[in-house]
């Protein structure tokens, strides 16, 4: 048994749809990262840096794994899913995984903190991170119109990178003309693991549809900026 301490973000999603997607028997443990639950000792003694996701795994000495991309590898060995095993095929798919750690998350990340929360809207800095968001949308794009998926067969890359694409609307980045990365969007949100894992603990795709919520939400998301 998996305990989960997840928020409803992309990378807290990253983690409860890989375990959607691999069938893996998991608890729920909400974390209200709004309120600073991230920061209370019983949270920083499984992840000293503080964020979510976090899972411990009570069927292995109770091992606890932190940080989405981490949590995302240790699952899918454990359950011989969704990671190759050969050399080249891991490979692979841990170049994708990594692209989306170190580009996609970072840039619509920060597109997100400038567009929605910051409470000063500079231009400059707005442009910067979501024509970069849009850049590596490019990139997901080109490689998707060579392959089906992100590493030739479906893997725990393509949940990474959709977790986060998904939400391409509240960090105010084009998907416009993308032809193949829509095609792998449509054929990726009609999975029902991933239907699933995004309600984990709680959906936020209503709130963020209609404007006055998604407001009151970015208002009291900017609480947890210094955070």
């Amino acid at each position: 048994m998996i305990d989960l301490y997840t928020a409803p973000t992309p990378n807290g999603h990253k983690a409860s749809c890989t375990l959607e997607e691999l069938g893996m028997d998991y608890t729920v443990n909400a974390v209200d990262i709004s309120s600073g639950d991230q920061h209370k000792p019983e949270f920083r003694a499984l992840n000293p840096n503080g964020r979510i996701p976090v899972i411990v795994d009570r069927a292995n000495d109770d091992f606890v794994v932190f940080e989405s991309g981490a949590i995302m590898i240790y699952l899918a060995e454990q359950a011989g899913k969704l990671l190759p095993t050969d050399t080249k095929g891991r490979s692979r798919v841990i170049q994708w995984l990594m692209f989306q750690m170190g580009g996609v998350g970072p840039m619509m990340g920060q597109a997100n903190v400038f567009f929605r929360y910051f409470p000063e809207k500079i231009e400059a800095v707005i442009n910067r991170y979501q024509n970069e968001g849009r850049r590596l949308f490019e990139v997901l794009d080109t490689r998707l119109g060579q392959s089906e998926w992100l590493a030739d067969d479906y893997s725990i890359a393509d949940i990474a990178n959709w977790c986060w694409v998904r939400t391409y609307k509240w960090s105010g980045i084009s998907r416009d003309g993308l032809d193949n990365l829509d095609r792998w969007m449509n054929v990726m949100k009609e999975k029902p693991g991933l239907q699933r894992g995004i309600a984990v603990p709680f959906s936020l795709d209503s709130i963020i549809e209609d404007k006055e919520k998604a407001e009151a939400f970015a208002k009291n998301a900017r609480n947890t900026l210094q955070t």
